[in-house]
Formats: C-alpha cells, structure tokens, sequence
C-alpha cells in the first residue's frame, strides 16, 4: 500500500520555497556587513597579499630620497661572519619612512643589531625590514594593515648604527632569504608615469 502525501495548500508551498530564500538573504547581509567591519582589515589584506606577486618595483621608503641617492651596499663585507644584508637609506633624522607596498605590520620591536624596527609583510609573502629608526609612527601596532605611504617611523641612528649618520636600513626578504631592493627601487615609476 502506497502512502500518498496530501497536496500542499498554497501558504505551505509559499513557505517552503520562501523559507530558504529569506534564510540566504539574512545569510548573504550579514556576510556583507561583516566583511565591511574594521576587524576584518587584516584578514582581508592578508587574503590579497598571497594572491600577489612580489613587488618588482618599489618607492622609496623614505620621504623626498630618490633611488639615484641610494648606493648599493647589499652583500658588502660587515665584519668577518655577515654581509650587508640591505640597503642603508641616508637622510636627516626624522625624515619619515613610509611604506613601499601594501602589508600587515608583522613585528614592532627594539633591540640588537637593527634597535628600533618595523617589519612588514608585503606581496608575496615578502618581508620588508625597516631599522635604525628615531622613533615609531604614533598608534602604529602589530596587526595593522599598512598601504603605499602610510607612516611607519622615522630615520634615526638606532641599534649599530649608533655614530653613523642617521638613516634607514631597507631590507627585503623572501623565500630564499635577502634579496636586494635596489633594483626595485630604481625600476620605481609612479602609477601616473607607467605606459599603457
């Protein structure tokens, strides 16, 4: 014997088919303002820095120094058992340094060979080391989705470089280690300059 089910009236088929759909529209609002919450800022940056490729070209990381004034002292000879592994960036002293691409603020912190430090992951999961610094960017913290330009700290003479002129040391690392940033540095054209 089959049991055969009774038809539907015509509010219980509304229902079933109205049901899932005001389920997904709750469902797709509430992803909506949820990806718009300041909280998601670095998880979203994150998500767009794997899907980057390294950065081939990059701006100075320190305000009003052009690549042409940079020397390229990457792998020069520091002492017997290390070599430069960076750039060192010259200005006066409180010259801001900003960042180059977009990033995650990774590590604030003092000590060692660099004192006072900024490293941020960039495109490609580089990272990018700022040393020497004077001083941080007021309410810069670990966690912070950095753009192109925005306020990292400022040049100072911090760590080793205690009796040098003050600068910035700009080191770039990958998954290979060190990599020189010059290169990039001096392929930067702003955005406005670059052929279509």
């Amino acid at each position: 014997m089959s049991s055969v089910s009774p038809p539907l009236d015509p509010t219980q088929r509304a229902r079933r088919v109205l049901a899932p759909l005001v389920f997904l529209a709750l469902l797709g609002f509430c992803a909506a303002w949820a990806w718009r919450q300041p909280f998601l800022d670095t998880p979203k940056m994150l998500w767009r820095l794997t899907r980057m490729a390294p950065a081939q070209q990059l701006p100075s990381p320190v305000e009003g120094v052009r690549a042409s004034r940079i020397a390229d002292t990457f792998g020069a000879p520091r002492g017997r058992d290390r070599t430069h592994a960076g750039v060192d960036i010259f200005a006066a002293r409180g010259t801001p340094v900003l960042s180059a691409t977009p990033g995650v603020v990774t590590s604030i912190r003092e000590g060692g060979l660099g004192g006072k430090q900024v490293w941020v992951l960039g495109p490609g999961n580089e990272r990018y080391y700022h040393a020497h610094l004077d001083g941080w960017a007021p309410q810069l913290h670990e966690g912070q989705s950095v753009l192109p330009g925005d306020l990292l700290g400022y040049v100072g003479t911090t760590g080793n470089a205690r009796g040098t002129p003050p600068h910035l040391h700009y080191g770039v690392y990958g998954r290979d280690g060190a990599r020189d940033p010059l290169p990039a540095l001096r392929a930067w054209r702003p955005p406005d300059t670059l052929e279509h």
